[in-house]
């Protein structure tokens, strides 16, 4: 008989419980210099787009803290042998932030130091890092540019923007706390070419070509974005997945069909005018509209995504909007695994997700057979204005 696992321990499940409610959504607004080195160029759109988030564990968001508090530790001890350490950037008072021309790539530096024994009269980029036992092996045998290409790669972008030409890697084994350093020249070449790459990923219209077609390889095993890129998974419906959206400059993103520019909370959110970027939807693009796409998907259906026609629009009151305090919202597609959504006719932000069937009676989705009892709404839309209690 196969013996079972223990239980997880009341107080540690807690504890974990509480890393995973308190995690950020995983989206970042720009596209960070700890992941240009990588090696999928269509993994890192995905990043930038959104498509899709990691899940981490509260295990795994403890141990994303045990790195980052590990910071402070590098920063004392360098400083308690006499070296000048700004972790802070002083025209800001916060953590240095960089940025290429685009505004959209960049990133925030652990660091700038000045008085190392190795080099006292160079100012360094510092790096601090923390490696499992195999990990830093492998660093103190092949050294960074071999054994961790991608923080090698974080270090040329980072003294490029700076304006450096030396940086200090300093890492930590988390087994042994033995520490490994490695002062990294600047490769001008190699800093202008990451560059570029992130400009091509950030303008990309289109997801770049797959590192691997095989859904088995390696790389495409442990991406966050596998379901995404391999499998029949839709992304999540933002403003960054649409295709009416696209990055302009000094890090801003406009929205063709709005007219505007779009702030970080807006893209978020999405509006009912959301169209998906085809490439990312699992079909085969059919026809189109001004409004809408249809696609032949797998299974032999077909599917539109797009809006709802102006002669069946519904306008309807309901509680007060979560952002903006408005009563009237309109009906449009949803997200996920809803198919319609209200959406605040004063702010345009603050909508609130119907259930799948009342979006069926509007003809915006398929007739599912799904209990909409987990959904805000229950009762089927109303087909002229009226008041809902949600």
């Amino acid at each position: 008989m196969v013996t079972l696992p223990p239980p997880p321990e009341p107080t540690i499940a807690a504890i974990y419980a509480a890393y995973e409610a308190d995690s950020a959504d995983g989206h970042r607004a720009h596209l960070g210099a700890s992941v240009i080195g990588g090696a999928c160029d269509r993994a890192i759109w995905y990043g930038f787009r959104w498509a899709s988030r990691a899940r981490h564990t509260g295990r795994l968001l403890r141990l994303f803290e045990t790195g980052n508090l590990a910071e402070a530790r590098f920063v004392a001890n360098l400083r308690r042998i006499g070296v000048t350490v700004l972790d802070l950037d002083p025209n800001t008072g916060r953590q240095w932030t960089l940025r290429d021309a685009t505004g959209h790539f960049g990133g925030s530096m652990d660091a700038v130091a000045i008085g190392l024994p190795d080099a006292p009269k160079t100012w360094h980029v510092c790096e601090f890092k923390t490696h499992s036992e195999k990990s830093f092996l492998a660093l103190q045998k092949d050294g960074v540019a071999t054994s961790k290409p991608a923080h090698w790669a974080q270090m040329q972008v980072y003294m490029h923007l700076a304006g450096l030409d030396r940086a200090f890697y300093l890492a930590v084994n988390k087994n042994t706390d033995e520490l490994y350093q490695e002062r990294v020249h600047a490769d001008a070449e190699a800093g202008l070419r990451l560059l570029a790459k992130a400009e091509r990923i950030i303008l990309a219209a289109r997801p770049p070509a797959r590192i691997s077609d095989d859904t088995a390889w390696w790389q495409c095993r442990f991406c966050d974005h596998h379901a995404v890129c391999h499998g029949d998974a839709v992304p999540e419906r933002h403003c960054r997945s649409c295709l009416h959206s696209t990055p302009v400059a000094d890090g801003r993103w406009h929205c063709a069909r709005q007219g505007h520019h779009l702030s970080r909370a807006e893209q978020k959110v999405g509006c009912a005018a959301h169209l998906l970027i085809p490439d990312l939807v699992p079909g085969t693009q059919i026809d189109a509209g001004e409004d809408w796409v249809s696609y032949r998907m797998p299974d032999g259906q077909e599917w539109r995504d797009g809006v709802i026609a102006p002669s069946r629009a519904r306008v309807i009151t309901h509680k007060p909007c979560r952002i903006c305090g408005g009563t009237r919202f309109s009906v449009g597609p949803g997200k996920g695994p809803h198919a319609a959504e209200l959406i605040c006719s004063a702010c345009q932000v603050g909508g609130r997700w119907l259930a799948k069937v009342e979006a069926a009676a509007l003809g915006i989705g398929p007739h599912p057979s799904t209990d909409a009892a987990s959904c805000h709404l229950n009762s089927p839309i109303p087909t002229q204005e009226t008041s809902h209690a949600a």
